[in-house]
């Protein structure tokens, strides 16, 4: 049922599709398109479409769990870490579960405290060592972005 997905700890690794994630990236590296999975929070559930994806020179990885994975990490050429403030942290996770998620207040402070804040000090923020770049001031360093865009670009004309 959909309370019972709603118990899910999703904030741990284990709940993400890594072996998948690792095969999309393979795919796209030798130039064949993926069909992305869409997730719903609303129903814990992923959704039977897929969102097509072609290669490019840049493949952007996004997620806070993601440098918990050693076989991923491997496969990204920069890694980044955008390390946020635990109370802008808060603020966006009741923001977002609110309007997004239809969560009460209650609810997303009970989840918060049971899922969010533990996890976060388990895996996200330890493995944040693995990260070639760390950007402060979740990702409003203007300097830290011109320094990751630059080591981007140089990247791409590198491949030309």
């Amino acid at each position: 049922t959909v309370e019972e997905r709603k118990k899910i700890n999703f904030d741990h690794p284990s709940s993400i599709e890594f072996s998948l994630l690792v095969d999309h990236i393979d795919q796209l590296k030798e130039g064949k398109p993926i069909g992305m999975p869409i997730y719903s929070y609303l129903t814990c559930t992923r959704a039977n479409e897929t969102i097509p994806v072609e290669p490019r020179k840049v493949i952007i990885v996004e997620g806070i769990l993601i440098l918990t994975n050693p076989r991923l990490r491997k496969r990204l050429d920069i890694r980044v870490y955008v390390d946020a403030d635990s109370d802008d942290r808060l603020m966006r996770i009741i923001w977002r579960d609110i309007e997004e998620r239809g969560r009460s207040f209650k609810e997303v402070l009970d989840h918060y405290e049971k899922f969010v804040r533990p996890m976060h000090l388990l895996f996200i923020e330890p493995n944040k060592r693995y990260a070639d770049i760390i950007i402060p001031q979740g990702g409003k360093n203007q300097i830290a972005i011109d320094i990751l865009t630059s080591s981007i670009k140089e990247k791409l004309r590198e491949e030309k």
